[in-house]
């Protein structure tokens, strides 16, 4: 019964980052993670198959935490563009549809940068995309770099 009030209050949460339309502009996006879980760098094609919800399990059997911030953000947006290959509507949907379907959690959405790093500095397994990185979090490199 605890599971379907968090499913409902995720899908809920989901629901409501439905935004307005907002212009991004192009800026690098850096990929954080907390020490417990996930590797040190990984290939951009394992990332998108970590962000979509796909791999559900890290390397050492941690559940992948995803954290994001709103789609109503300028990190949000591009997020949305260069990880997702979507729009922050169609992320939203398709996040909404995963989570109907059972397949995955929910990620964690944020308003700040910084609110983001301490969830993912906190919590074993997660993962999250930010702009500036703060020296205390671990960075993942993308094919050897590190940011998109």
């Amino acid at each position: 019964m605890k599971y379907l009030y968090r499913l409902a209050f995720n899908v809920l949460l989901l629901s409501i980052y439905v935004h307005l339309p907002v212009k991004a502009q192009d800026m690098s996006l850096t990929i954080i993670a907390n020490n417990k879980g996930a590797p040190p760098e990984m290939k951009l094609a394992q990332l998108k198959s970590t962000m979509k919800g796909e791999k559900l399990r890290w390397p050492d059997g941690t559940k992948v935490v995803i954290a994001l911030l709103k789609s109503t953000t300028l990190i949000g947006t591009n997020t949305s563009k260069k990880i997702y290959n979507m729009s922050s509507n169609e992320l939203n949907k398709y996040w909404l549809a995963l989570v109907f379907q059972g397949k995955a959690d929910a990620p964690n959405f944020f308003t700040s940068e910084s609110d983001l790093e301490e969830f993912v500095s906190q919590t074993a397994g997660a993962i999250g995309v930010v702009n500036h990185p703060s020296a205390s979090n671990k960075v993942i490199l993308i094919d050897g770099q590190k940011s998109l």
